[in-house]
Protein backbone atom coordinates (compact mmCIF):
# COMPACT_ATOMS: atom_id res chain seq x y z
CA UNK A 1 0.00 0.00 0.00
CA UNK A 2 3.00 2.27 0.98
CA UNK A 3 4.28 1.83 -2.64
CA UNK A 4 1.34 2.42 -4.44
CA UNK A 5 0.88 5.64 -2.47
CA UNK A 6 3.93 6.71 -3.36
CA UNK A 7 2.78 6.57 -6.92
CA UNK A 8 -0.69 8.45 -6.47
CA UNK A 9 -2.91 5.34 -5.90
CA UNK A 10 -4.36 5.96 -2.24
CA UNK A 11 -7.14 3.81 -2.34
CA UNK A 12 -8.47 0.96 -5.30
CA UNK A 13 -11.13 1.34 -7.60
CA UNK A 14 -14.51 -0.55 -6.48
CA UNK A 15 -13.36 -3.19 -9.53
CA UNK A 16 -9.71 -3.45 -8.92
CA UNK A 17 -10.83 -4.29 -5.38
CA UNK A 18 -13.75 -6.81 -5.85
CA UNK A 19 -10.96 -8.58 -8.62
CA UNK A 20 -8.36 -8.83 -6.52
CA UNK A 21 -10.21 -9.74 -3.45
CA UNK A 22 -12.07 -12.59 -5.72
CA UNK A 23 -8.32 -13.98 -6.77
CA UNK A 24 -7.21 -13.84 -3.58
CA UNK A 25 -10.14 -16.06 -2.21
CA UNK A 26 -9.15 -18.87 -5.10
CA UNK A 27 -11.59 -17.67 -7.97
CA UNK A 28 -10.62 -17.17 -11.48
CA UNK A 29 -11.85 -13.81 -12.52
CA UNK A 30 -12.27 -11.70 -15.90
CA UNK A 31 -11.56 -7.92 -15.30
CA UNK A 32 -13.94 -6.55 -18.46
CA UNK A 33 -13.76 -3.15 -18.14
CA UNK A 34 -13.26 -0.32 -19.83
CA UNK A 35 -9.52 1.22 -21.72
CA UNK A 36 -7.49 3.05 -19.16
CA UNK A 37 -9.86 1.76 -16.06
CA UNK A 38 -6.98 0.38 -13.97
CA UNK A 39 -7.42 -3.19 -15.08
CA UNK A 40 -3.47 -4.19 -14.35
CA UNK A 41 -4.11 -3.20 -10.51
CA UNK A 42 -7.09 -5.56 -10.35
CA UNK A 43 -4.47 -8.45 -10.64
CA UNK A 44 -1.50 -6.46 -9.74
CA UNK A 45 -2.46 -6.50 -6.43
CA UNK A 46 -3.25 -10.34 -5.51
CA UNK A 47 -0.34 -11.45 -7.54
CA UNK A 48 2.36 -9.34 -5.76
CA UNK A 49 0.94 -9.44 -1.89
CA UNK A 50 0.73 -13.30 -3.21
CA UNK A 51 5.19 -12.73 -3.81
CA UNK A 52 5.75 -10.70 -0.80
CA UNK A 53 3.94 -13.10 1.42
CA UNK A 54 5.73 -16.37 0.27
CA UNK A 55 8.88 -16.46 -1.18
CA UNK A 56 8.17 -19.59 -2.85
CA UNK A 57 4.66 -18.36 -4.97
CA UNK A 58 5.30 -17.49 -8.02
CA UNK A 59 3.26 -15.92 -10.88
CA UNK A 60 3.27 -15.91 -14.74
CA UNK A 61 1.87 -13.30 -16.73
CA UNK A 62 0.86 -13.73 -20.45
CA UNK A 63 0.76 -10.70 -22.57
CA UNK A 64 0.06 -11.18 -27.02
CA UNK A 65 3.02 -8.55 -27.60
CA UNK A 66 5.73 -8.61 -25.63
CA UNK A 67 6.00 -4.40 -25.79
CA UNK A 68 3.18 -5.14 -23.04
CA UNK A 69 4.88 -7.29 -21.30
CA UNK A 70 7.48 -4.85 -21.04
CA UNK A 71 5.23 -2.08 -19.99
CA UNK A 72 3.96 -4.10 -17.15
CA UNK A 73 7.51 -4.90 -16.12
CA UNK A 74 8.47 -1.38 -16.32
CA UNK A 75 5.16 -0.94 -13.95
CA UNK A 76 6.06 -3.80 -11.80
CA UNK A 77 9.35 -2.25 -11.30
CA UNK A 78 8.54 1.24 -10.54
CA UNK A 79 7.07 0.47 -7.18
CA UNK A 80 10.83 -0.72 -6.18
CA UNK A 81 9.39 -3.86 -4.15
CA UNK A 82 12.95 -5.44 -4.41
CA UNK A 83 11.45 -8.54 -2.59
CA UNK A 84 9.75 -9.24 -6.25
CA UNK A 85 12.11 -10.76 -8.58
CA UNK A 86 9.89 -10.07 -12.14
CA UNK A 87 11.55 -10.44 -15.36
CA UNK A 88 10.69 -11.01 -19.02
CA UNK A 89 10.84 -14.33 -20.56
CA UNK A 90 10.54 -13.75 -24.37
CA UNK A 91 12.75 -14.31 -27.92
CA UNK A 92 14.67 -11.58 -26.77
CA UNK A 93 15.89 -12.78 -23.75
CA UNK A 94 19.78 -13.42 -23.83
CA UNK A 95 20.53 -17.13 -22.85
CA UNK A 96 22.50 -16.37 -19.68
CA UNK A 97 19.22 -14.51 -18.76
CA UNK A 98 17.01 -17.15 -19.36
CA UNK A 99 19.05 -19.28 -16.92
CA UNK A 100 18.37 -16.70 -13.95
CA UNK A 101 14.41 -16.64 -14.82
CA UNK A 102 14.17 -20.23 -14.74
CA UNK A 103 16.20 -20.57 -11.10
CA UNK A 104 15.16 -17.28 -9.52
CA UNK A 105 11.85 -15.56 -10.93
CA UNK A 106 9.32 -14.83 -9.49
CA UNK A 107 7.34 -13.20 -11.44
CA UNK A 108 7.49 -13.97 -15.26
CA UNK A 109 5.99 -11.74 -18.35
CA UNK A 110 5.62 -14.12 -21.28
CA UNK A 111 3.51 -14.89 -24.41
CA UNK A 112 1.57 -18.22 -24.93
CA UNK A 113 4.34 -18.99 -27.82
CA UNK A 114 6.94 -18.49 -25.87
CA UNK A 115 5.24 -20.36 -22.92
CA UNK A 116 4.20 -23.54 -25.35
CA UNK A 117 7.58 -23.44 -26.95
CA UNK A 118 9.72 -23.02 -24.15
CA UNK A 119 8.44 -23.27 -20.54
CA UNK A 120 5.95 -26.40 -21.10
CA UNK A 121 8.07 -28.70 -23.22
CA UNK A 122 11.46 -28.40 -20.93
CA UNK A 123 9.01 -28.00 -17.69
CA UNK A 124 11.23 -30.41 -15.58
CA UNK A 125 13.35 -26.93 -15.75
CA UNK A 126 10.82 -24.88 -14.75
CA UNK A 127 9.69 -27.13 -11.65
CA UNK A 128 10.34 -24.29 -9.19
CA UNK A 129 8.24 -21.42 -11.00
CA UNK A 130 5.32 -24.17 -11.74
CA UNK A 131 5.49 -25.70 -8.48
CA UNK A 132 4.59 -22.12 -6.93
CA UNK A 133 2.38 -20.80 -9.24
CA UNK A 134 -0.71 -19.35 -7.68
CA UNK A 135 -1.49 -16.94 -10.42
CA UNK A 136 -1.73 -16.88 -14.59
CA UNK A 137 -2.26 -13.44 -15.95
CA UNK A 138 -3.90 -13.58 -19.20
CA UNK A 139 -4.04 -9.80 -20.23
CA UNK A 140 -5.74 -8.79 -23.37
CA UNK A 141 -7.81 -12.20 -23.78
CA UNK A 142 -10.03 -10.68 -26.63
CA UNK A 143 -6.88 -11.30 -28.90
CA UNK A 144 -7.28 -15.16 -28.30
CA UNK A 145 -10.38 -15.57 -30.59
CA UNK A 146 -10.55 -17.96 -33.71
CA UNK A 147 -7.78 -20.79 -34.64
CA UNK A 148 -5.53 -18.79 -32.52
CA UNK A 149 -7.74 -18.69 -29.34
CA UNK A 150 -8.37 -22.37 -30.05
CA UNK A 151 -4.31 -23.05 -29.67
CA UNK A 152 -3.81 -20.71 -26.72
CA UNK A 153 -6.77 -22.39 -24.91
CA UNK A 154 -5.14 -25.18 -25.32
CA UNK A 155 -2.04 -24.49 -24.10
CA UNK A 156 -3.60 -22.75 -20.89
CA UNK A 157 -5.03 -26.74 -20.62
CA UNK A 158 -1.63 -28.01 -20.89
CA UNK A 159 -0.22 -25.24 -18.63
CA UNK A 160 -2.73 -26.67 -15.53
CA UNK A 161 -2.13 -30.24 -15.72
CA UNK A 162 1.64 -29.80 -15.92
CA UNK A 163 0.53 -27.48 -13.18
CA UNK A 164 -1.17 -30.66 -11.08
CA UNK A 165 1.97 -32.63 -11.97
CA UNK A 166 3.91 -30.20 -9.25
CA UNK A 167 1.09 -29.85 -7.04
CA UNK A 168 -0.32 -26.36 -8.32
CA UNK A 169 -3.85 -25.22 -9.16
CA UNK A 170 -3.21 -21.84 -10.29
CA UNK A 171 -6.12 -18.83 -10.21
CA UNK A 172 -6.28 -17.12 -13.58
CA UNK A 173 -6.83 -13.59 -13.83
CA UNK A 174 -7.52 -12.53 -17.00
CA UNK A 175 -8.48 -8.54 -18.12
CA UNK A 176 -9.40 -6.80 -21.31
CA UNK A 177 -11.58 -3.62 -22.26
CA UNK A 178 -12.88 -5.16 -25.39
CA UNK A 179 -13.84 -8.91 -24.44
CA UNK A 180 -18.14 -10.18 -25.73
CA UNK A 181 -19.52 -12.11 -23.19
CA UNK A 182 -16.85 -11.93 -20.72
CA UNK A 183 -17.28 -14.55 -18.32
CA UNK A 184 -18.17 -17.28 -21.52
CA UNK A 185 -15.16 -15.76 -23.08
CA UNK A 186 -12.80 -16.35 -20.35
CA UNK A 187 -14.00 -19.37 -19.26
CA UNK A 188 -13.41 -21.57 -22.81
CA UNK A 189 -9.87 -19.86 -22.63
CA UNK A 190 -8.93 -20.96 -19.64
CA UNK A 191 -11.30 -24.31 -19.11
CA UNK A 192 -13.10 -23.37 -15.81
CA UNK A 193 -15.39 -21.06 -14.89
CA UNK A 194 -14.66 -16.96 -14.34
CA UNK A 195 -16.17 -14.86 -12.03
CA UNK A 196 -16.87 -11.46 -14.34
CA UNK A 197 -15.75 -8.26 -12.62
CA UNK A 198 -17.14 -5.17 -14.78
CA UNK A 199 -18.23 -1.55 -13.85
CA UNK A 200 -21.58 -1.42 -15.71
Amino acid sequence: RDRLALTGVTQPWEHQAQAAELARQGHSVVLATGTASGKSLGYLLPVLTALLEDDRATALYLSPTKALATDQLRAVRALSLTEVRAATYDGDTPHEERDWVRRFAGLVLTNPDMLHRSVLPRHGDFARLLRGLRFVVVDECHSYRGVFGSHVAHVLRRLRRVCARYGADPVFVLASATVSEPEASAARLVGRPVVPVTTD
